[in-house]
């Protein structure tokens, strides 16, 4: 019977660690600890981590601000779980997740593993809907928390990521803190030789951003360290990462196009195709969200989470780009 450590870093969000903590006092499967590491917070979570020392086997530490990366290295120095396994702090756990990890890895070992995320019927409107944005076929191509990444090797993703205490042994974890580090980690993972994989069934639930403009930084930040990572693995930099900067290219030059049509016809005819397609994209968008959450209204913002994921994402990728160009 494994005994597994959680590793949450956690950057001024106490009420979020709440959720967390309260999701994994529900577990079927208990052989596991928790590990919070405060990371130089100014809203700190210690009473929050404090009101669950009878419910859970947890330990709280504070140290001063590294990022998520570092401070997961510190958390997994202080483990003494079997397998590490990193939830992010804004996620809500499933009953059965330690049950379905471990009956998987006592059946299909994997040195390291990742799981899909899912929108919660709490979360909130604006919440299914980035939640939509991040999922739908219709801005990732439906690859995350897919086995084959972008047409390649299974990446797990930091918000939940399992890895065993020989990996961490190995590859002594983290070497960078933020800028797509958890892409940088599996890649490692899988140069050492480990086996690494996906466990579908083993799905948490993601609030990610509460907010529009928090989802936007989010995503310019990703789409900036896609660029950083393809400085160290150039084969990592697929065609699929391009799509962002494309649309977001495409939808800067209609009023371009808008514009030179007053002078030729044939600008003219590109500027009309490309509101339709623009119109027809809008329209997916909204009955695919609409069907899938059922909800008009998730719908509706499921059309500007999904712009603000290709535009953030696409000008962070080009500023990246141009920076070290």
């Amino acid at each position: 019977m494994q005994k597994y450590s959680v590793i949450t870093p956690v950057y001024n969000r106490p009420d979020e660690v709440r959720e967390l903590l309260e999701s994994l006092t529900r577990q079927t499967y208990k052989n596991f600890e928790v590990i919070i590491v405060e990371d130089g917070s100014t809203l700190k979570c210690e009473e929050v981590c404090r009101s669950f020392e009878k419910q859970l086997d947890i330990s709280y530490f504070y140290k001063p601000n590294s990022g998520q990366g570092f401070s997961r290295n510190y958390g997994f120095e202080r483990a003494s779980g079997d397998y590490f396994v990193q939830l992010d702090s804004d996620a809500i756990i499933p009953e059965r997740y330690f049950e379905i990890v471990d009956n998987y890895l006592s059946t299909h070992w994997l040195d390291a593993y990742g799981g899909p995320d899912a929108a919660h019927e709490s979360f909130t409107d604006t919440q299914k809907a980035i939640n939509y944005a991040m999922t739908s076929v219709f801005t990732t191509g439906g690859i995350r928390g897919k086995k084959n990444n972008a047409g390649g090797q299974f990446h797990p993703r930091s918000f939940n990521f399992g890895i065993s205490r020989k990996v961490w042994e190995v590859t002594q974890g983290y070497t960078m803190t933020r800028m797509a580090e958890d892409i940088e980690f599996s890649i490692r993972i899988i140069d050492k030789g480990f086996k690494v994989g996906l466990i579908e069934e083993a799905f948490i639930y993601h609030k990610r951003r509460t907010d529009f403009g928090q989802f936007y930084k989010q995503l310019h930040f990703f789409g900036r360290g896609r660029i950083n990572l393809s400085r160290m693995f150039p084969s990592e930099l697929k065609l699929v990462h391009f799509f962002p900067m494309l649309f977001t290219l495409a939808c800067l030059s209609i009023p371009i196009q808008y514009l030179l049509s007053f002078i030729s016809s044939f600008f003219y005819g590109t500027f009309i195709l490309s509101i339709m397609i623009t119109i027809l994209y809008i329209l997916l968008i909204f009955i695919d969200s609409t069907i899938k959450n059922k909800s008009v209204k998730v719908g509706f913002l499921s059309i500007i989470a999904c712009f603000i994921q290709l535009f953030a994402y696409g000008i962070g990728f080009m500023q990246e780009k141009l920076k070290g160009a």
